[in-house]
């Protein structure tokens, strides 16, 4: 670790060992802990690399070496200092540290700077709160849980760069204030000075940018960007947050698959040094038929099972009226106690699953049966259902639960893969492993009723499947149709986590036109957001298609971690804030006068007014 030597240090506080005996070193770092054992004291000292013990001896010391000794027992924790003495073997070797077979005996001590205590304690478990290491976050990032993190972000992004670069990728920067368009979450968007009442967005992702790259003839891109999305906030999600933003030219959907697909499975094979096999290629339809969900998990069981056919006819109006009745055993849950299922039942009927209702089957020991709808339902009735749980991977055996779902298809699938996943959670299924597939051939738009009109299931420049083409250009923008044409998109998917996605993108002017025009946009709108892109189709686009992998959630798997702040050196929380900075924040009158911007005081019912509540409103 030569390179690592400047003016100050000599070696890093985790590289000497054995082999170093004998040698004078200069260290500097940060003292985790100092000890005075009377006749000398200990020092532990600490950089990113690891900890080193020093020596500061008091018996037969000389008077410059009483010095340091004294010096030494009132240094602080987290005092910056610069130590210069031999390296030697240690009588009481510590195995838990690679530096543990030495120390260093201090001839020279020098504080760099001092510190006040911190408010909490720099150690892999510590005593800090989440919101104080938030605000103290260049103290947390000294910690290894969070300093590792960071370096195994910065080991992925070293890989992605050497591998694309090896396949003739071009990495190539695009604007952050760009325009603000429809289709999609909230943008963030800022004022501009020059422009009078006129505001730039900061980018949600470079997709168009990236696509006119492609007409420019850079067939083969990427960058690693911040994009920024102004919507609710999660564990997984972020205001600002990081894509690797891929776009090749001349290119099928199997292209990109095998392209990306070798790039991961070399990055889980050098970080966490794991063999991912081939992905499977699952159907979207397949996706949300077994397992409810876009994204599943496949390192467990628990798949949907249909029961529609018998289930109905026994005057059980949830089942009776239902498009859909669907069932997931859950093994070793019939031995629940009635005070854990009801719990269940408050879990697959709240916020975060949306059911209507569950109802319950216990496959008991015995082989006798119990469920909250007996009052409907016979023997002959759950043995039917059972046998058709049988018919999946892992079954229904006496001592299971079988929680059923009913309601519309789709949304009755939906809410059945939320609750899959959180049981998966809950029974320690999901915390081993890894299990890549893609997902591929979503439905291209989906139908919106609060907007009374089809939407984008990815975004609106996502192609539809060649054969599917003619028959989109031919449907009215409201026919019901339209939900069977086909996108040529795609979804990596990890561990139930959707990590990547992209699309085969459109390259034609007439059919770009004609999206637009389903998705609601008037020819006019339609030239205002995006006239730049339709002008670029008429000078030759070729075909083209890319993905952006959500690098935060890459690492987040890699690192066994269940959080995205983790990965991120200076996160916001969930309320969007950096506790740190203490932003956002307001701005001068001066700074809002040279913005053409006015701030309107919110009043509250009754004509009081709001405190601190503004919102922004132009002025000119």
């Amino acid at each position: 670790m030569t390179c690592i030597r400047t003016a100050n240090r000599t070696h890093s506080c985790g590289e000497l060992r054995m082999a170093n005996v004998g040698e004078t070193v200069t260290l500097s770092g940060w003292v985790q802990i100092a000890r005075d054992m009377n006749h000398f004291s200990f020092v532990d000292l600490r950089d990113r690399y690891g900890i080193t013990q020093v020596v500061f001896q008091k018996d037969g010391a000389d008077e410059e070496g009483l010095k340091r000794y004294e010096a030494s027992n009132k240094l602080g924790r987290e005092f910056v200092i610069k130590i210069q003495g031999q390296v030697v073997e240690r009588i009481n070797k510590n195995p838990n540290r690679p530096t543990g077979d030495v120390e260093v005996v201090a001839s020279s001590l020098e504080i760099l700077n001092t510190s006040v205590t911190p408010p909490f304690k720099i150690e892999d478990t510590t005593d800090g709160q989440e919101e104080t290491r938030m605000r103290y976050r260049y103290l947390d990032i000294r910690r290894n849980p969070i300093k590792d993190a960071l370096m195994l972000r910065n080991k992925v992004t070293r890989i992605v760069r050497d591998h694309l670069g090896d396949l003739e990728f071009c990495e190539i920067e695009t604007p952050v204030l760009i325009k603000s368009t429809p289709e999609g979450a909230r943008d963030f968007v800022v004022p501009s000075r020059m422009n009078a009442g006129q505001f730039y967005a900061l980018p949600q992702s470079p997709q168009t940018f990236k696509q006119l790259l492609m007409v420019g003839g850079m067939d083969r891109y990427f960058q690693i960007v911040k994009c920024f999305r102004d919507e609710e906030l999660r564990a997984d999600r972020q205001p600002e947050f990081t894509q690797i933003d891929c776009e090749m030219s001349f290119v099928a959907q199997e292209d990109i698959l095998q392209t990306f697909e070798s790039l991961i499975r070399k990055i889980f094979k050098e970080v966490v040094q794991h063999e991912l096999p081939p992905f499977q290629r699952m159907e979207y339809s397949e996706a949300m038929d077994r397992f409810g969900i876009d994204k599943p998990d496949l390192r467990y069981d628990m798949e949907l099972v249909e029961i529609t056919d018998v289930a109905k006819g026994r005057d059980f109006k949830i089942f009776d009226e239902a498009e859909l009745v669907v069932a997931m055993c859950c093994k070793g849950l019939g031995e629940w106690s009635s005070k854990k299922v009801k719990e269940l039942e408050k879990k697959a009927t709240g916020q975060e699953v949306g059911a209507s209702t569950l109802v319950w089957v216990k496959y008991n020991k015995d082989g006798t049966f119990d469920s909250s709808a007996k009052k409907f339902f016979t023997e002959e009735q759950y043995k039917a259902w059972v046998e058709k749980a049988n018919a999946k991977p892992g079954g229904c055996e006496p001592g299971d639960l079988l929680c059923i779902f009913a309601g519309p298809r789709l949304k009755t699938q939906e809410c059945m893969g939320k609750f899959r996943h959180i049981m998966g959670t809950e029974l320690g299924l999901r915390s081993k492993g890894f299990k890549a597939l893609w997902v591929v051939n979503f439905p291209m738009l989906e139908w919106d009723e609060d907007e009374d009109r089809f939407v984008a299931k990815h975004h609106p420049f996502t192609s539809p499947w060649e054969e599917d083409i003619d028959k989109m250009v031919k449907l009215e923008r409201k026919d019901p149709a339209l939900q069977d044409i086909r996108a040529n998109a795609y979804d990596m998917v990890i561990n139930g986590v959707e990590v990547g996605g992209g699309s085969i993108r459109i390259h034609r002017r007439d059919l770009q036109e004609k999206v637009f025009s389903v998705l609601g946009l008037t020819e006019e709108e339609a030239k205002s957001k995006f006239g730049f892109l339709l002008g670029a189709f008429e000078h030759g686009a070729p075909p083209h298609g890319g993905l952006a992998f959500g690098l935060d959630r890459l690492c987040t798997i890699l690192g066994g971690k269940t959080t995205i702040r983790d990965f991120i050196a200076f996160p916001k929380n969930n309320m969007g804030r950096d506790t740190m900075m203490d932003t956002p924040s307001y701005i001068t009158k001066e700074q809002l006068d040279e913005l053409h911007i006015a701030t309107v005081e919110k009043t509250k019912p009754g004509g009081a007014a709001a405190d601190q509540a503004f919102e922004p409103a132009s002025r000119t």
